[in-house]
């Protein structure tokens, strides 16, 4: 426990403090992310605020990590700092999609090869256990890259990942806390801590934004965290075993996985790449209907708590049955959305006044009637 409440402070204590110099650094070197038609701000905003709770996430894991428990430190540490460099060059110079991927493989390389963490079974869904040993290994691989790239695609309007990111960090490192996972209890809390005190940079008016290499550490961390949950509450003989896990999972991560899941849907469905940026996104949504940034961040938040709680609640449904119910939910609140948005945006009949209208109407020309008179000369009238 003492080891959790060190990292949390420490974490929190370096973010807090590193922010406003980072806010200086960007000024000074114009690292700025610039506004455009498809960005929701107006001004170039800073984007070197995941450098400042990298840092204290870091710092306060490596302090903080029980030696007994220290295996896979090493391996995650090194993935986090392959993260970082991928993320760190995106911000200043820019990087392709496909070498993000590679960098984003790289790193999951690190944890699942190297550190040994993969999903084995799926604990009954949709008929499915124990999985063969390279498919479970692609699926992991799969969780990786999903996961990193929905924390990196939600990263669209102030407060957003960040808030997500905290709910979901604080709530693994909840859990593994209970079970005596000391060492991801502390990533977890470390995570948290972190991006609450960089939250309050970014909450609106944002000063800073936490770009890519805060959002893709982000989505490494809390990846990392949910197959290692997967893992420990599946286990029958565990501390804290949970029935239904890989849906309890889904709940857990619902806005960030959902959410890219079906951006990915629609893109190749229109023969696009996955990658390319458009204004589909449920934020985009939302801000489409009229809400601030700080109210859209509010309802994300509030809603994966709910698919949190509800999960949890009917976790002995099954994981097939909850896993359907959860996603069939997130689609149908995303498709209420969408519809607002599209009604919200039909053009509106133009009322005309009745004397307008009276004034605006075309004239009528009376024929004209050629008369002759008695002086045989035609008069026109």
């Amino acid at each position: 426990m003492e080891n959790v409440i060190i990292a949390t402070v420490l974490s929190f204590v370096i973010t807090y403090f590193a922010i406003p110099v980072l806010i200086r650094v960007a000024e000074l070197k114009h690292l700025y992310d610039e506004p455009d038609e498809r960005k929701s701000h107006k001004i170039r905003i800073p984007t070197l605020g995941g450098l400042g709770f990298f840092a204290g996430f870091v710092l306060a894991t490596a302090v903080c990590a029980p030696a007994q428990q220290a295996f896979p430190l090493q391996y995650l540490l090194a993935a986090f700092f392959i993260i970082f460099i991928v993320g760190m060059k995106d911000d200043i110079v820019g990087l392709s999609p496909v070498k993000k991927l590679v960098g984003q493989l790289v790193a999951a390389f690190t944890i699942i090869y190297l550190g040994n963490l993969q999903i084995q079974n799926m604990y009954g869904a949709f008929g499915i256990g124990e999985l063969p040993y390279h498919f479970s290994l692609l699926l992991t691989y799969f969780t990786f890259i999903v996961v990193v790239n929905a924390f990196n695609l939600i990263d669209g309007i102030d407060g957003l990942a960040g808030s997500v990111g905290l709910l979901v960090s604080a709530v693994l490192g909840a859990y593994f806390l209970y079970v005596n996972e000391v060492l991801y209890a502390v990533m977890g809390f470390s995570l948290a801590a972190g991006l609450a005190a960089f939250l309050i940079y970014n909450i609106t008016p944002a000063k800073i934004f936490m770009g890519d290499t805060g959002s893709l550490l982000v989505g490494l961390v809390n990846a990392t965290m949910i197959v290692k949950f997967i893992e420990v509450a599946g286990n029958p003989a565990g501390t804290l075993p949970l029935q239904s896990v890989p849906a309890i999972a889904f709940a857990i991560l619902i806005i960030p996985l959902f959410d890219t899941l079906r951006v990915f849907a629609i893109r190749m469905s229109r023969g696009r790449s996955p990658f390319t940026a458009d204004r589909h996104h449920i934020h985009h949504y939302m801000l489409a209907l009229g809400l601030s940034h700080g109210q859209a961040t509010l309802i994300a938040v509030l809603s994966n708590i709910g698919f949190i709680v509800m999960a949890c609640s009917l976790r002995d449904i099954g994981t097939t049955n909850l896993l359907l119910l959860t996603g069939g939910l997130a689609f149908g609140a995303t498709t209420v959305l969408f519809y607002l948005k599209k009604r919200k945006e039909m053009p509106k009949p133009v009322m005309v006044p009745a004397t307008e209208a009276l004034d605006n109407r075309p004239s009528i020309t009376k024929p004209k009637i050629l008369r002759v008179n008695t002086e045989s000369v035609l008069q026109d009238k």
